[in-house]
């Protein structure tokens, strides 16, 4: 079985709160986040909550890191959901874990995606024109 993407569900508890309630510094680690996970950084929003709290978004090629803070309990939720398997979301956690400096940390890894295709390798970027066969379809992309 191969998949798409690996996603990293990441609970950071015992954080910094000042930083999780610092839109500039919230945004700043995910940027770099994104970095270190050697993503292609396309896109960013954020927003910030009254009276405290963040949101926020980056899309990477390989798809994205999400953030939700809750900086009046230190708690802050991060996704980091990437395509392929030339990322490292791996190092894009570890980082954040310090930024924020959790003191207690988990992180789920969920493969997506999962498809069987024997021993032909999954690709993750199609080159337009190329055709592509899963076992009994064919796709040509245009």
């Amino acid at each position: 079985m191969q998949a798409l993407g690996t996603h990293l569900l990441v609970e950071l508890k015992d954080c910094n709160s000042k930083i999780l309630n610092d839109i500039k510094e919230v945004q700043d680690a995910l940027i770099a986040a994104a970095k270190k996970a050697k993503a292609t950084i396309i896109e960013t929003s954020f927003h910030e909550f009254s009276p405290f709290g963040i949101s926020g978004m980056v899309i990477i090629a390989e798809s994205h890191l999400s953030i939700h803070t809750w900086p009046e309990y230190g708690y802050a939720a991060v996704d980091i959901f990437t395509c392929g398997d030339l990322l490292k979301p791996e190092k894009a956690a570890e980082y954040l874990i310090e930024r924020f400096q959790a003191k207690n940390s988990s992180l789920v890894e969920m493969k997506r995606g999962t498809i069987s295709l024997g021993s032909q390798k999954l690709p993750h970027k199609v080159v337009e024109g190329e055709e592509i066969s899963y076992g009994a379809k064919e796709l040509q992309m245009v």
